[in-house]
Formats: structure tokens, C-alpha cells, sequence
């Protein structure tokens, strides 16, 4: 990411005159900000413009919002993705990250909470993980490039979302040490919110079905009960 040139964000949402308010004012912020009203139309335009972030609302004319997630991160695009809902339903908060969300905002919502998760996301896709550990971690056959942001398992490039990397790398980086659900929240997105737990379950299980061989059966990440999850250094 070039921070030499504005930020891109990408806005898909129906509603005019909520889009019009959020674009102007994450432009007074110094983001460049386009706006889609469906969809497809927003599939398009990550395809052509490859904006830095998306933000998704759930109800669009042409289609469920988590079915466009889910055709987002099929063309295997890295983006973060921040979703928007109206409804405080749980299942529906556990859909989003289950389609490849990284984060959601419930409507109706605060500008300062939305330009909070933003810059949250912004950190964790595009800013350095970390500041002290080696470069390339190589558990077994897993090789985790820090700086490139990559994974390989067995020779063969791993597509992650930012999140998922992120939350990779915390737990190899603290190899054998247990982490609780608290800890884990707090490392990826700065509290530990009780109510959040469950997204930590989510990116979990996620990650063990992009990085285990048997995600039924993970040997890699590896659930403590009562605890929170260990990363087996062993890797087997």
C-alpha cells in the first residue's frame, strides 16, 4: 500500500443518502471514497480499481450483501472487508465472517466507531505485523512470510485474508503458548469484548480449513479447552 496516495474505500451501500453522508465524510478524513449502489456493480468495480477497503451492506437491491462477500473473496481478492447490517442478530454477524468479513458495524452507528474499525483494518492489512521476530517463520510445512504477508502449506501458496494472516501469525509467533479467546481479540482488534468472542471461533475455523489437512482434525491450531487455542509447534 502506498501511503503516498490517498486511501481507496470502496462503499457499497443502496441507501443515497446514507452512502452521500458516509462518502463525505470519510473524504474530510483524506480517504478517496467511490460509491456503488449494487452489488454487482461493486464486484466490477474491485475487479477494474482495486480499492485499499471495502465497505458492505448486507441488504442490496440486486442480492444478499454475504453473497457478494463470498463472490469477493472466490476471486480470491484481500481486501479488507468491513460489512454493514441494521440488525443486531448474532447469526447474522457470525454469516458475514463465515463469507469472508473481516469486520461489521451495526446500523445505526457512530462516525467515530466506523472511522475506528477502518483504521483498524487499514493497521492490520497494510501495516507492519510485527516489530521484532524473524522475517519467514517455517513450522513443519508451513512457512509464514511475515513481511510479504504470504503462506505456503506443503509447497502451495495458502490464500488468507488479512485477518486470517494476521491471526496466523499471532499464534505461530507465541508457538506452544496458549492464547485465550481475550487475548486474542485484543491483539487483532484492540479490546476484548465479551460479546466478540465468537468472531475469534469463526476466523479459527476459517483458518483451520485454509491451513489444516484436516480441518476436522487440525494439528497445527490447536483447541485448549476452557482456554482459548495453542499453536503445536510440532506441527503434527
Amino acid at each position: 500500500m502506498n501511503f503516498n496516495q490517498p486511501t481507496s474505500i470502496l462503499l457499497i451501500e443502496d441507501d443515497p443518502a446514507i452512502a452521500e453522508s458516509l462518502q463525505e465524510a470519510l473524504e474530510r478524513e483524506g480517504y478517496a471514497v467511490a460509491w456503488e449502489n449494487t452489488g454487482q456493480g461493486g464486484v466490477v468495480y474491485v475487479r477494474e480499481q482495486v480499492p485499499h477497503l471495502i465497505i458492505l451492506d448486507v441488504r442490496l437491491p440486486d442480492g444478499s450483501g454475504f453473497d457478494f462477500c463470498r463472490q469477493l473473496r472466490g476471486l480470491k481478492l484481500k481486501q479488507p472487508i468491513l460489512m454493514l447490517t441494521v440488525r443486531r442478530d448474532e447469526v447474522d454477524k457470525v454469516l458475514g465472517l463465515e463469507m469472508g468479513a473481516d469486520d461489521y458495524v451495526t446500523k445505526p452507528f457512530s462516525l467515530p466507531e466506523l472511522r475506528s474499525r477502518i483504521r483498524a483494518l487499514l493497521r492490520r492489512a497494510y501495516g507492519e505485523f510485527s516489530t521484532t521476530g524473524p522475517e519467514v517463520l517455517e513450522i513443519a510445512d508451513l512457512r509464514i512470510d511475515r513481511m510479504r504477508a504470504q503462506v505456503w502449506r506443503g509447497g502451495q501458496m495458502v490464500n488468507l485474508t488479512p485477518t486470517e494472516f494476521r491471526l496466523l501469525l499471532a499464534l505461530a509467533q507465541q508457538a506452544g503458548q496458549a492464547l485465550t479467546r481475550q487475548q486474542i481479540l485484543e491483539t487483532l482488534w484492540g479490546d476484548a469484548d465479551l460479546e466478540n468472542e465468537r468472531m475469534v471461533n469463526v476466523h479459527i475455523r476459517r483458518l483451520r480449513e485454509k491451513i489444516e489437512l484436516d480441518p476436522s482434525r487440525p494439528t497445527l491450531i490447536l483447541t485448549i479447552p476452557g482456554v482459548g487455542y495453542r499453536f503445536n509447534s510440532a506441527g503434527r
